[in-house]
């Protein structure tokens, strides 16, 4: 088996730690620079498209549930 030791991060043979900055995501480009892509990263006006169009389909739910369909009597 392999012993295991433990070493004094003081000393001078333990190789020293660097903490790096992460940076931003990478753009990614598509179309020749036409549609640009980001890790993680959702537009504002896509988020109260999305929030405007779930209440509507609330609002259209409630407002047409039921009956035998559009233009039957």
């Amino acid at each position: 088996m392999t012993d295991l030791q433990q070493s004094d991060p003081e000393s001078p043979t333990h190789p020293k730690l660097e903490v790096r900055e992460s940076s931003p995501p990478e753009l990614e480009e598509y179309a020749g620079g036409t549609i640009q892509a980001r890790v993680g990263y959702i537009p504002v006006w896509l988020l109260i498209t999305y929030a405007v169009l779930f209440a509507w389909g609330l609002y259209y739910m409630y407002a047409y549930w039921g009956g035998v369909g559009p233009g039957r009597p």
